[in-house]
């Protein structure tokens, strides 16, 4: 995607299709936790259940119409969120993206990514629940097929010169598309959860949003801590410099996610060992991943740079990226957002959210110093506030973890 995009779009173009990118991450502002709060509530009643040979679920029958019901109460949640927040970030995008006059259409591709960006949350939150199931592989293996399908649809839409629509129609094809394989994989499951759920009674509402609030705090944090930057040199700059940010951020966001993996698919096991209190089988699986996901991110470091070194000036794809000065920034800041985001996930696991405070602070900091550079620094420190932010994040949340630790 990273090198398709610049052969087929324009720099204004390639400015609105990451803008389009980072206005949808909005999303984050209205989930607020929810995603992560459902694998790990799902994670602690599924760890003394199991999936049988039908693709049902076995085991303890409280835990079982626990499960059931908090399955139903989550599925009810999602589709609030989708039918109340979403339009308001229909609204937000349109305004802000009509700040700026061009000839391109971008209003219908906009009102189409909208939508779809609504389902596939949809799609998310279920996803999300089955994972805290144990099922990651059989999660991520879904998770692929619509990756495949959707890159694919972009593919063959900018062949055709779509522009813009290749991106909306993919993310709306894409949410339908995982309807249908969350139906094949589990609609024994939902059905059997359904029917569990009416044979009896829990509120979930004062647990969930006992915990809801703090991780609000830190998911609107995370907002302008990684999003922000897209948008605002979209309005500050314009398309061309924006659609550089944007590929750019794309491009380390996707090492991120590659090396994050490692700890990705071990999550629902560490809420699981922390519910059944093996505290050394979760710090020895904990710690092991943890140093896999380090060692994966440097690696991709190693590679995009060599790449930057041996491309530079012979391919016109490397003009369509930041400079030099701001890949740097962005390399180790992401490098050490995985160990934050890496630590975060252990200490989230105990279904607590020690990290308020933290993400507030981040968030106002980097917000603040972000600002100050795009207006009077060049655009090359743009990220220069996010890197500076872990001088401080690093031994803050390092201090949590140890704290955390000595409880055990």
């Amino acid at each position: 995607m990273l090198i398709i995009i610049p052969l087929y779009l324009t720099p204004e173009e390639q400015g609105y299709w990451y803008t389009f990118s980072s206005l949808a991450a909005l999303a984050i502002l209205a989930d607020l936790g929810f995603s992560n709060i459902i694998l790990q509530f799902a994670a602690h009643e599924f760890a003394y259940l199991s999936f049988d040979k039908e693709n049902y679920i076995v085991g303890d029958d409280l835990h079982l119409k626990r499960l059931a019901t908090f399955f139903v109460f989550c599925l009810k949640w999602a589709i609030y969120i989708v039918l109340i927040a979403f339009p308001i970030i229909l609204c937000i995008g349109f305004y802000m993206l009509s700040q700026k006059v061009t000839a391109m259409q971008w209003q219908i591709p906009w009102l189409i990514y909208g939508i779809g960006s609504g389902l596939i949350f949809l799609n998310s939150s279920i996803l999300f629940f089955f994972e805290g199931c144990s099922s990651v592989a059989k999660i991520q293996k879904l998770r692929l097929k619509v990756s495949i399908v959707m890159s694919g649809f972009v593919l063959i839409g900018l062949i055709l010169q779509f522009k813009l629509y290749a991106l909306s129609l993919s993310i709306l094809f894409g949410a339908l598309c995982g309807f249908g394989l969350i139906y094949k994989s589990f609609g024994k499951t939902i059905t059997q959860l359904v029917a569990v759920s009416k044979t009896y009674t829990y509120s979930w509402k004062s647990e969930f949003l006992a915990l809801m609030w703090r991780y609000a705090i830190s998911w609107v944090s995370g907002y302008f801590i990684f999003q922000m930057y897209t948008p605002l040199t979209f309005q500050i700059h314009g398309a061309i410099e924006a659609g550089k940010v944007g590929i750019s951020i794309a491009l380390w966001t996707a090492v991120f996610s590659v090396a994050n993996t490692w700890i990705c698919a071990v999550t629902p096991n560490l809420n699981i060992y922390i519910a059944k209190k093996e505290w050394r089988l979760l710090d020895k699986v904990f710690f092991k991943n943890f140093v896999l996901s380090a060692m994966t991110f440097i690696m991709g470091i190693l590679t995009v740079f060599l790449v930057i070194y041996l491309f530079k000036g012979k391919l016109s794809i490397i003009d369509r990226f930041v400079s030099f000065t701001s890949m740097m920034l962005l390399a180790v800041s992401w490098f050490s957002q995985l160990i934050v985001t890496t630590l975060s996930i252990y200490l989230r696991a105990h279904k607590e959210e020690p990290l308020a405070l933290f993400s507030f602070i981040s968030a106002a900091y980097i917000s603040i110093t972000t600002f100050l550079c795009i207006i009077y620094l060049p655009i090359e420190y743009l990220f220069l506030g996010y890197f500076s932010s872990y001088f401080f994040a690093i031994p803050w949340i390092l201090y949590v973890f140890y704290k955390k630790r000595k409880t055990h």
